[in-house]
């Protein structure tokens, strides 16, 4: 197999559930490549190069097949199959919202998935500014949201054994009816991304 950026960023992201993403190193990706560590940096000329690959890697799996909308398709729905796209190729890796948050992405995928997403909500009657002020929301909510779900410790039961709920009566109502912190992510995140388009829909 040739080695490539791509490869190597590919191997290092199939990784990650052994390492995690501090675990991490160029050292453990020559070896899980069977190669010397120089080899490696050929293509990528550190961690930080490394990580901005994998995040590449990430959103270019996302933008797959990523296309104007067709006949019929509103924005709201163009809008909410591409987070979600973007999400779930996150999540196909663990630490995966962290490792796109803080790298740099500058792939010719991202440019023309902006491009299309700010003429879908140029049709829609956006102008510029604000379509790109909303897109970015849309897109920074999917990550962080990722984030926190990859990261979170909560477990049902847990914080309620210790919560007063005569003091705080509506809080433990909401842990009791995994109302709040709801183990449900797929709901959870649904909704929030309802709120975001809703938004949009009313300062449009």
């Amino acid at each position: 197999m040739k080695l490539t950026a791509d490869v190597i960023a590919r191997t290092a992201l199939e990784m990650l559930g052994e390492t995690g993403l501090d675990g991490l190193s160029m050292r453990l990706v020559a070896a899980r490549l069977d190669v010397q560590p120089a080899a490696l940096y050929w293509h990528v000329k550190n961690k930080a190069e490394l990580l901005d690959a994998m995040a590449s890697a990430i959103f270019n799996d996302a933008a797959d097949g990523l296309e104007a909308p067709r006949a019929g398709v509103t924005w709201q729905q163009w809008l909410a199959d591409w987070a979600r796209q973007l999400r779930t190729a996150m999540l196909r890796y663990r630490d995966g919202g962290r490792i796109f948050a803080s790298s740099s992405v500058t792939e010719p995928a991202l440019f023309r998935a902006t491009e299309l997403a700010l003429r879908t909500l140029q049709d829609a009657g956006f102008d510029v500014q604000p379509a790109a002020r909303s897109l970015a929301a849309l897109v920074h909510y999917a990550v962080g949201f990722t984030i926190e779900e990859q990261n979170h410790t909560y477990k049902s039961g847990t914080a309620h054994g210790v919560l007063d709920a005569a003091r705080f009566p509506l809080t433990a109502q909401a842990y009791v009816d995994d109302e709040l912190f709801d183990p449900n992510t797929d709901e959870c995140f649904e909704y929030g991304m309802k709120i975001i388009l809703a938004g949009m829909q009313a300062t449009r």
